[in-house]
């Protein structure tokens, strides 16, 4: 037991203790959480701060706005909606057109008018948020992801995490949807983490329930040495994410959509060590290289960036 904590910490493996005490409490001024933990306020805010996110369709923020609902989602083809104040993918209802009077899910399932009120009304009372309290529904456009990654997520929306350190993005993975996951990019459903080189942009390992994979369970399809699309503009807009919501560590979780590109989806003040698995690399060697720098929340973007992106980090040296 004591030679495999010793490898971990030599592997610089972050623990969530040591998270939660020397980074989440650190460098997270608790004041700032409102705006991570509300999706509204949230891309209220990266929206002021001139970062593109889904197109918000509607919020219902109590029962008696159900009428008003039922007539904005007849309108309506595909959608998604989400508790304000969710965590972990839960509490999300994804449609992707309608089939007669109803809606269709990923999974094929067909929804009325009345199981989405029913849903809603659920997210309303705090089914799915944080501490069960009271909550509000997000109603927003359907991502439509960029073919470009079609080859490794036939079904469902992909999405890229990064976690940023006082401002330097320092480690990323993409999840993929599976059948299994529901079609929804939640690693604990069934969905695929793949690592990411950040100097490249290239999927280099990948895990499905702690598992190493190559391929994609549906399809067969490699899942590794995968070169995401436009990575040097998804790290810079990791690092413009911190001037907007000033969180030491921080979690940006961004989509490629077809038509407008990298959306940013939400951001997260206690992102998970998972990360870790997929990309199977430590965290620890990577934050105390940014935490040795001067001042590196008062350098530019572009030079934030540029730590990620020319193999300055520990572990991540250009391919």
């Amino acid at each position: 037991m004591i030679g495999l904590v010793r490898k971990l910490r030599a592997a610089g493996v972050l623990g969530i203790n040591a998270r939660n005490a020397k980074y989440v409490l650190e460098h997270n001024p608790r004041r700032l959480y409102p705006l991570v933990d509300d999706k509204i306020l949230c891309k209220a805010r990266l929206k002021a701060h001139g970062i593109a996110v889904p197109e918000q369709l509607g919020v219902v923020r109590g029962q008696y706005q159900a009428g008003a609902l039922a007539r904005r989602l007849r309108t309506l083809e595909a959608f998604a909606i989400k508790p304000a104040m969710g965590t972990g993918g839960d509490g999300v209802l994804v449609t992707l057109g309608k089939r007669g009077k109803d809606w269709v899910t990923p999974g094929g399932e067909l929804l009325t008018l009345a199981d989405i009120q029913y849903h809603v009304s659920g997210i309303l009372a705090g089914m799915y948020s944080l501490a069960g309290q009271l909550d509000a529904a997000l109603v927003e456009a359907l991502v439509r992801t960029d073919p470009a990654l079609h080859p490794i997520a036939p079904q469902g929306v992909p999405d890229i995490r990064v976690i940023v350190f006082r401002g330097v993005p320092v480690v990323a993975m993409m999840r993929l949807p599976t059948r299994r996951s529901g079609g929804k990019a939640n690693l604990h459903q069934g969905a695929i983490g793949a690592g990411i080189d950040m100097p490249s942009g290239r999927t280099l390992s990948a895990v499905m329930h702690h598992d190493i994979v190559t391929q994609h369970p549906d399809t067969g399809a490699p899942v590794t040495e995968f070169q995401l699309p436009g990575w040097q503009d998804l790290i810079r807009l990791s690092a413009r994410c911190f001037d907007a919501v000033p969180l030491g560590y921080l979690g940006v979780d961004m989509v490629l959509d077809e038509q407008h590109g990298p959306l940013v989806l939400e951001l997260n003040a206690r992102p998970g060590l998972a990360i870790q698995i997929a990309s199977r690399s430590g965290l620890q060697h990577r934050l105390a290289y940014v935490d040795q720098l001067e001042n590196p929340e008062g350098l530019s973007v572009d030079a934030r960036s540029a730590l990620a992106l020319n193999g300055a980090l520990p572990g991540t040296a250009a391919r």
